[in-house]
């Protein structure tokens, strides 16, 4: 699946005008959201309605998702696709970089869009994964987990509901000040819900994943912007930096083990607010 990012990310950017990349990528990340939406509600009811949950349970929703991945290589290996290699080469030939992951490793606005993407990924993921914890306590919530994981919902569908509106609005106007906006409004959402508890604390923390939708398309546009031939490079190394999904979290559980769950809520405020200077400076193309 890594691979496949790395692949089909860059084609979407580079299929059309470059001032539009973001504007495919949300589209195409907002697909991804109702995959994410969809796929526990249908594997949950082929897999437990019988209520036998065991591991021969799994075996004909497994088969039906290899058939349909097959069937989706099947179709994409029909397609007459442009060679991302080519479009590479025409690059090279225009601005004489070889094609090294070094040398990418050297572009300053790649290298700053990877620090977006890995504090970006690591918010999102921290935040929806204490959510349940933190929707149960009794001065946040007192749901239950079955009630909270609903809420749960709402905050992934908020992402995909964002990323729809996002591929609209992002064809007119700037990606960069458009991800400012949504990460600074993030990060206000995540200090409110800090600072205060009950009902408004629940739902701030909810709306946040309605700002969060735009974020990783357009950081990963403005990211490999102007790339050339450096262009899979750099989406390796952006995709790479998804790993903060998997640290973050970790972290955030530390601080909320030694500070309570509530205020453990300031790493991801924080995350947010380097996103917020991705998009107000880190951006700019330059050297490192």
């Amino acid at each position: 699946m890594t691979i496949l990012q790395v692949s089909s990310n860059p084609y979407v950017a580079v299929l059309g005008p470059p001032e539009g990349a973001s504007s495919r990528l949300n589209l195409a990340q907002a697909f991804n959201s109702v995959g994410t939406m969809l796929a526990p509600l249908i594997g949950g009811a082929l897999i437990l309605t019988s209520g036998l949950r065991t591991a021969s349970s799994v075996k004909l929703p497994y088969l039906v998702f290899s058939g349909i991945l097959f069937l989706l290589a099947v179709v994409v290996w029909l397609f007459k696709l442009p060679v991302l290699s080519a479009i590479e080469r025409s690059g090279d030939q225009a601005t004489g970089k070889a094609l090294t992951l070094t040398s990418a490793l050297h572009v300053g606005h790649l290298m700053l869009g990877a620090g977006a993407t890995f504090l970006y990924c690591g918010a999102e993921v921290s935040i929806g994964s204490f959510l349940i914890s933190f929707l149960t306590q009794p001065q946040f919530g007192a749901l239950t987990q079955q009630n909270a994981a609903h809420y749960v919902s709402l905050y992934w569908t908020g992402t995909m509901i964002g990323r729809f509106g996002g591929a609209a609005v992002l064809s007119r106007i700037a990606p960069n000040k458009a991800l400012a906006s949504c990460s600074i409004v993030a990060s206000i959402l995540v200090w409110v819900t800090i600072a205060s508890t009950g009902h408004v604390a629940m739902w701030a923390i909810i709306l946040v994943g309605l700002f969060n939708s735009i974020m990783f398309p357009t950081i990963f546009g403005l990211a490999i912007d102007g790339l050339g031939p450096l262009t899979s490079r750099g989406s390796g190394i952006l995709i790479m930096a998804i790993l903060g999904s998997a640290l973050v979290p970790v972290i955030q559980g530390v601080l909320a083990d030694h500070i309570g769950i509530h205020h453990a809520f300031i790493l991801p405020a924080f995350c947010y607010l380097y996103v917020a200077f991705y998009g107000l400076r880190g951006y700019r193309h330059r050297d490192v």
